[in-house]
């Protein structure tokens, strides 16, 4: 008998460090799965049939995951997001939260206060972790009304926390001039004791390289990846995670420039 498949759902995907990190762990048939968001539903209902036992969910699928979803962990359902699904011999999809625990342990310890830039999924997350956890949240969002019913402040423009968290897209198909498209400049940065980036990159992004220049405490989009993969595993496996290898993969493959 084939062993169970397992997979990562993006639209983009190609950057994803998700395979190697989970075929370190020994999670040997895990692949990146890039599906546009018209055929997300269609896709992730035939993965069962397929012998696929769970997947990952990554931009821009993470509430549709939650959507599509026959059931769903509190937290998920809370958050309004999944980014880890568990696919049941019957057709059953079980939809779970990963990212936000995963956030807490990459920080080690909860901020009093801090800044999320985003609304979208991983946005979410971080919010309701952060604001159960007791941090002061404000939410900065292009686009005011998709902020609005979060659970945190919604402020017209980044103000000064213990953190900033960066949750949009920017910076993942180009970390060159990318810092442009962000609602605040480099100097501002400055008005955060740690910057943190759900986006990874090798080399770093505009981001995390503008908040290190500065003696800023940063943390990448890897570590979250590796905390939050760290419990997907565990969700489909029953077993503790292999974080030490996990996190050697990831990097590895972090180190090699542009490559997915």
């Amino acid at each position: 008998m084939l062993t169970a498949r397992y997979g990562v759902l993006g639209w983009p995907v190609g950057h994803s460090r998700s395979p190697a990190m989970m075929q370190a762990a020994g999670l040997e048939r895990y692949q990146r799965l890039p599906v546009a968001p018209a055929v997300f539903a269609d896709t992730v209902r035939a993965l069962g049939a397929a012998g696929f036992r769970g997947a990952n969910v990554t931009i821009p699928h993470k509430e549709a995951a939650l959507a599509i979803a026959t059931s769903a962990s509190d937290a998920a359902g809370e958050i309004g997001a999944a980014n880890t699904l568990t696919f049941g011999a019957d057709g059953a999809i079980h939809a779970d939260n990963t990212d936000a625990p995963g956030l807490l342990a990459a920080l080690g310890s909860t901020p009093a206060s801090a800044c999320v830039l985003g609304a979208g999924g991983s946005a979410r997350a971080v919010i309701w972790a952060l604001t159960r956890a007791g941090a002061d949240v404000a939410v900065w969002n292009r686009t005011p009304a998709r902020a609005e019913g979060l659970g945190a402040r919604v402020v017209e423009k980044p103000v000064a926390a213990e953190i900033l968290v960066h949750c949009t897209s920017v910076g993942l198909d180009d970390s060159s001039g990318a810092f442009k498209d962000l609602p605040l400049d480099a100097d501002a940065l400055t008005e955060y004791e740690t910057v943190v980036d759900l986006v990874y990159r090798a080399g770093g992004t505009a981001l995390i390289q503008e908040a290190a220049q500065r003696g800023i405490a940063t943390v990448d989009g890897l570590e979250i990846l590796v905390s939050q993969g760290a419990l997907s595993f565990t969700l489909w496996t029953g077993a503790a995670a292999p974080l030490d290898a996990m996190r050697s993969a990831a990097r590895a493959r972090r180190s090699e420039a542009n490559v997915p």
